[in-house]
């Protein structure tokens, strides 16, 4: 197995199946990846489309809210793949992604993980603005090697947002990320995202 792709879900049902599609859509074999889906105790839909998706992913449903980091763990702990690639709930990929930063990362053993530039989009999923993955990271899209990340321990559960930041700082103080000018992550500009709340 060569990836794990962790989506986590918190009351985003309604934008969950498009994250899956994408995953699905991928142009590589779908031997050499896996779909792992947390859902943080959600609300809503999250778990009638996980069931939709059963034969395609691997579930785990938390019984009581713990937060991103914790679902993250969680998903990262389950994964099987050489390599970790985060997807929030209400994103998506461009169909690509699993292939270019796999190939980077097996032909760049020096580096500990690859980022890549993104589209934000509106609800129809127009293209907003474009923005390098480096100048202005964000907490997915970016692939790790997962026992690099098994290495600096995880992520800081006690951490609640901006996880990513946390995470990041203390990666690069072992290891090196490299940011693929090309935009492979499609990033939900809504109301309702945790992050602007």
């Amino acid at each position: 197995m060569t990836v794990s792709v962790i989506i986590t879900c918190y009351n985003y049902g309604r934008f969950l199946e498009r994250a899956i599609r994408s995953v699905l859509d991928q142009d590589i074999d779908k031997s050499q990846y896996e779909i792992i889906v947390v859902n943080d105790n959600s609300s809503d839909e999250t778990s009638a489309v996980m069931k939709e998706y059963s034969n395609r992913i691997k579930q785990i449903h938390n019984k009581i809210q713990s937060g991103i980091s914790a679902s993250r763990n969680a998903g990262i702990r389950k994964a099987r793949g050489r390599y970790i690639l985060n997807l929030d709930a209400d994103d998506y990929l461009d169909n690509h992604i699993l292939s270019v930063q796999c190939l980077f990362l097996n032909n760049n053993p020096e580096y500990g993980a690859v980022s890549c530039d993104y589209f934000t989009v509106d609800k129809f999923e127009n293209h907003i603005e474009r923005f390098d993955g480096w100048e202005v990271p964000i907490a997915c899209g970016i692939m790790f090697r997962k026992d690099f990340l098994v290495r600096i321990g995880l992520y800081n559960e006690d951490i609640k947002i901006w996880e990513e930041k946390d995470l990041r700082k203390r990666f690069e103080e072992d290891f090196k990320i490299y940011n693929l000018k090309i935009p492979l992550y499609r990033y939900r500009k809504h109301g309702e995202s945790h992050t602007s709340k």
